[in-house]
């Protein structure tokens, strides 16, 4: 008996066993050495490797509703985790936080979640909720802008987040490891990239 689903990808994934094939020995044989730690959103319309081009071993990638990363002192296993092994034990030599307009996770923060049918969710978006009241705060946008808005700004929080950790600090100090933020827009397309030096995302 055989697995439908998987049966549909099976002329893909031969073409790409096909075309990697040395590239995934010598992967298997030495390791990986991505460059990058990946904090994406797990919405199934963003598709990093697409995106940007990666090969298998580029990009250590950690997928999570709303692009979502917890500050030091409300950490979970689960998702810290993937930040120790890619700071400590691969060392990557950058971190990207990528978010993406029309995101759901973004949409929630206005949509009353029972709390009692999804816990876990309610609150985990509360993560994001800082980014909403910084936006709402300055009453300057509305509707798309407003959301486009919170998006922008939730990849500034979440970064924020990140740099709570202590060994992220130490590897920043010691000029190991750079921050990044990105933003997909679905609706150009087109990835931006968020300006240090303004605090403003270009596109």
């Amino acid at each position: 008996m055989t697995d439908p689903l998987l049966d549909k990808s099976s002329a893909q994934r031969k073409t790409f066993f096909s075309q990697n094939h040395a590239l995934l020995k010598q992967l298997t044989h030495e390791g990986q050495t991505p460059t990058a730690l990946l904090i994406c959103c797990a919405d199934s319309r963003v598709m990093p490797e697409a995106l940007f081009g990666l090969q298998p071993g580029q990009f250590f990638i950690l997928r999570t509703v709303g692009n979502l990363i917890p500050p030091y002192h409300a950490a979970d296993a689960g998702t810290v985790s993937a930040l120790e092994f890619a700071v400590l034990q691969l060392q990557v030599p950058h971190l990207i936080i990528c978010g993406h307009t029309d995101c759901g996770a973004i949409h929630g923060l206005d949509t009353p979640i029972d709390v009692s049918q999804k816990p876990a969710l309610s609150r985990w978006l509360e993560l994001a909720r800082p980014a909403q009241r910084d936006v709402d705060f300055l009453g300057k946008v509305s509707g798309t802008e407003r959301h486009r808005a919170i998006v922008e700004q939730n990849v500034r929080q979440q970064l924020a987040h990140v740099q709570s950790y202590p060994y992220v600090q130490a590897a920043m100090r010691a000029g190991k490891l750079s921050l990044h933020g990105w933003v997909y827009y679905l609706e150009i397309p087109a990835v931006g990239y968020l300006n240090q030096e303004t605090g403003e995302f270009v596109v």
